[in-house]
């Protein structure tokens, strides 16, 4: 198996260079939304372990609000940021960009503060990167090579069942089994289909792994008193805030929104990203430090399978902190529209949403952290769009396939090789295809 990596390259924007850079991301583009994936710059189509890339200027449209507390604006200069997510380490697939792409990367990162032309590209990469608080993988394992090869898997079985007598699924589900199984051979025999074995999973990522899983529970273990002990301080104080801070969710602009909705939906998958201040005080802040902790670790080990609570349709997501822990991004890839998408995360995991974005200051009000908030829809997506940042390049490596595909596709293959199913788990199968 293949664990997925990230990676996240940020650097402060030259004074006077913005709109440079914004001409030179735009020029990777064939339209707006639509990278060419042969561009002169980047050519991501040509990395074959990069699932999903993009490029944008980081700025926070919102960073004011914060004035209301009687604290300092914490200003985000405009910042250019990388990131993509990948099989393999984030590590290794920048050696790759910097050994292939070197040119075009020198180009973008002329237009950042400090990049001299002779600079040592993947030392300075190196030295700009920035790790996530928490980040989720929808499917550990699942490469960019396997989603291809399985989705041409299904583009055949399809076909071959298209131009075949449907009746006979019904009449001898068994025989059009065994039939579809002698016809992939035949495909993998000409060279027409390829269905790669697994590669071996490292040895540092199990043991890691395994660390992390027990080192994450004794911890727990050992702060349950504390966290028993101090719950009703913690409570009381954290309900005083909930009915003081103050709320700040006007209509978006329509400008900006439009800006936003041009680059979107056009694919099947969407990039997403939104930025904003952290409530200040080392309550808030230690509150969401605490809170991205247990979410990275159930991404890690309970969310890594094909959802993020009763939400499906992720392929990968990350929460990364700014401007000394003053400010937060959270990014993630996604299936359908942003209405659909928003209505997903509101209708299921809508407690979650308050858990992890309430420290956000003019959020939704909330109660106990986890009521309230996003039920309040339309001033949460008010909220949410008034934060929504617009995407200069975006790279999808398998476009036209959402997680369901991938889960399809992968269940197909897995039913090739099932020794003796049942006639029901046969039909389960057929149906699939």
């Amino acid at each position: 198996m293949t664990p997925q990596g990230q990676f996240l390259i940020m650097a402060p924007v030259a004074q006077g260079r913005e709109d440079s850079l914004r001409s030179l991301l735009a020029s990777m583009n064939s339209s707006p939304g639509v990278v060419d994936p042969q561009n002169a710059l980047v050519p991501f189509g040509q990395f074959d372990r990069l699932h999903f890339a993009r490029l944008l200027i980081l700025t926070d449209p919102t960073q004011a609000d914060i004035a209301v507390y009687g604290v300092p604006i914490p200003w985000l200069r405009p910042t250019l940021a990388f990131l993509g997510d990948c099989d393999g380490s984030g590590e290794a697939m920048l050696a790759d960009l910097a050994a292939r792409a070197a040119p075009g990367l020198r180009q973008i990162f002329a237009c950042c503060e400090g990049f001299r032309h002779d600079a040592d590209l993947l030392a300075w990469m190196r030295q700009h990167q920035q790790n996530p608080a928490a980040d989720y993988v929808n499917t550990v394992g699942r490469t960019v090579r396997q989603i291809r090869e399985e989705a041409a898997l299904y583009d055949a079985l399809a076909g071959y069942l298209g131009a075949r007598e449907r009746a006979l699924a019904i009449s001898d589900p068994r025989e059009l089994r065994r039939l579809l199984i002698a016809y992939v051979a035949e495909q993998q025999a000409a060279g027409k289909l390829v269905l790669s074995a697994p590669e071996p999973t490292p040895p540092g990522w199990w043991l890691g792994n395994i660390a992390n899983l027990a080192g994450g529970a004794v911890l727990a273990l050992l702060l349950a008193p504390v966290v028993l002990l101090l719950s009703p301080i913690y409570l009381w104080f954290l309900r005083r805030l909930e009915t003081t801070d103050p709320v700040n969710t006007p209509r978006p602009d329509a400008v900006r929104r439009a800006d936003i909705a041009r680059r979107e939906d056009h694919d099947v998958t969407n990039p997403y990203i939104v930025i904003g201040c952290l409530k200040p005080g080392l309550f808030r802040l230690m509150t969401v430090v605490v809170l991205l902790s247990v979410a990275g670790y159930g991404a890690r080990h309970i969310y890594n399978r094909g959802h993020l609570g009763r939400v499906q349709t992720i392929h990968f997501a990350r929460w990364v902190f700014l401007n000394q822990r003053r400010q937060m991004f959270f990014a993630s890839n996604y299936d359908g529209s942003q209405e659909s998408y928003m209505d997903d995360f509101i209708n299921k995991v809508g407690w979650g949403l308050n858990l992890l974005f309430s420290n956000g200051v003019g959020y939704p009000r909330t109660s106990w952290l986890i009521e309230g908030g996003a039920s309040d829809e339309q001033k949460f997506e008010y909220y949410i769009f008034r934060h929504q940042l617009p995407v200069d390049v975006w790279y999808k490596a398998y476009p036209g396939l959402t997680t369901f595909d991938l889960k399809r596709n992968s269940l197909i293959r897995e039913g090739l090789r099932s020794s003796a199913p049942t006639e029901q788990e046969v039909r389960q199968w057929l149906n699939l295809i």
